[in-house]
């Protein structure tokens, strides 16, 4: 029976989360028809069906984390139609997983989960005299990396099957058949609550992945900060002509952010050094110019990439801004539309922020966090007081790929061309 196992939607996907099924048990399936939706690290994504047939068990429930390549559902001619779902799994014989997660203190649902992958993904595999073994993918997995024999081990899963608690089990006890005491889980300390009355809020997917990959960002790559002050007068009054034109043209106008992409996009291929990742005992100088827009999303902070910005017009940029923008708000975007980035740029000058410093996005090198403009008093060439509308930007850099002279000579071009905005459409 074809088997639907959790796809990699995405180059940093590790686990999915069932967020809907669109299907129910019994229901036809037509191979490429989507049947459910998939929550990943970075966006809500469908699941096409991989067979022609009738959807016959459900084998992780709306809700339910998935390692990639487990299955989740079955898919088959119908006659065997019957949902299995994490809460019926759990009931399973006495003497079964649900009575040795009791026993081991562990949640029956991980116990549950585990049995209905042992009944649907199991294999058979034969001992030395003939007999049949049936394993779950994740049981031979463990088995292999610990070099357990699966023909030693007793299933304790439905039909005798082997579960990864029977290999763990099994891995535990020495070549004199003496049993090893498990080693016994460090204590946590409770973090310290405020006192008073407070709302859990869960983390969605994007929210846990991002605050482990942040901080592995700011462990793991030594940030080096520099900020550049930058008059933006002529480039707001360049905006202001670049619209009129649009609009005569029926076309959608451009934001400064719009701007700021394609002066980036331009510095970065005058002068490439700052488009590189570290990468052990090399840099690796991308020859693409992807750039990554931050993008506030209620499930949390997202990243489309605009491909190839150095070719794109400033219209171009904004309208694939804007539509990208709007579907990472909806969760529409897909994987490849949020990979690939070789630099971000965050802007925050839209709430009132004058300035700020980001966390690199690995595995690229550098941000570029960007603050409001605002009126600050300058001397003009003669020497008169006057007032001009002033930008500050803010570029984190990874200082294992980029020395602080690298990224300074960086700032210095991108300034020159947005005091000069002609240049950045030239």
């Amino acid at each position: 029976m074809p088997e639907i196992t959790m796809p990699r939607l995405s180059d940093t996907m590790e686990e999915g989360v069932i967020a809907s099924w669109l299907k129910q048990v019994g229901d036809p399936v037509a191979r490429g028809e989507v049947i459910a939706e998939i929550e990943t690290d970075k966006a809500l994504m469908e699941l096409e069906a991989y067979d022609d047939g009738v959807l016959e068990q459900i084998l992780a429930d709306a809700g339910a984390r998935v390692p990639i390549g487990e299955p989740i559902a079955l898919v088959g001619d119908g006659s065997g139609a019957a949902r299995l779902t994490s809460a019926a799994a759990a009931e399973v014989p006495a003497g079964g997983s649900e009575v040795a997660a009791a026993a081991s203190g562990t949640d029956t649902r991980t116990a549950a989960t585990e049995s209905v992958a042992s009944e649907v993904g199991a294999t058979a595999s034969n001992t030395s005299d003939g007999q049949r073994l049936k394993s779950s993918p994740l049981a031979r997995k463990i088995a292999r990396e610990r070099g357990v024999d699966l023909a030693t081990v007793t299933g304790t899963g439905p039909g005798g099957r082997i579960t990864r608690r029977d290999v763990e089990s099994a891995s535990s006890t020495t070549d004199s058949g003496t049993t090893v005491a498990p080693e016994a889980e460090a204590p946590t300390t409770a973090p310290v609550v405020a006192s008073g009355d407070y709302d859990e809020i869960p983390l969605t997917r994007i929210q846990e992945v991002s605050a482990v990959r942040l901080t592995e960002s700011k462990q793991q790559a030594p940030h080096i900060y520099l900020t550049s002050a930058i008059d933006v007068t002529d480039l707001l009054a360049f905006r202001v002509q670049v619209n009129a034109t649009l609009e005569s043209a029926g076309k959608g106008k451009v934001s400064v952010n719009d701007l700021l992409v394609k002066a980036v996009a331009a510095t970065l291929r005058t002068d490439p050094s700052v488009n590189v990742s570290f990468a052990g005992d090399k840099l690796l100088r991308h020859r693409g110019i992807h750039l990554g827009i931050a993008v506030a999303t209620p499930a949390g902070l997202l990243v489309p990439v605009i491909r190839d910005a150095d070719r794109k017009s400033v219209s171009e940029i904004a309208a694939e801004s804007r539509e990208k923008a709007e579907r990472a708000r909806d969760r529409k975007l897909r994987a490849e539309e949020m990979s690939g980035g070789t630099f971000t740029i965050s802007n925050l000058g839209m709430f009132g922020i004058e300035q700020f410093t980001a966390v690199i996005n690995p595995p690229e090198s550098a941000i570029l966090a960007v603050g409001g403009a605002s009126d600050e008093l300058r001397l003009d060439d003669s020497g008169a007081v006057v007032s001009r509308k002033v930008l500050r930007v803010t570029l984190s850099a990874d200082h294992r790929a980029i020395d602080g002279a690298v990224a300074a000579k960086f700032l210095q071009q991108f300034k020159a061309l947005l005091e000069n905005p002609l240049r950045i459409i030239t």
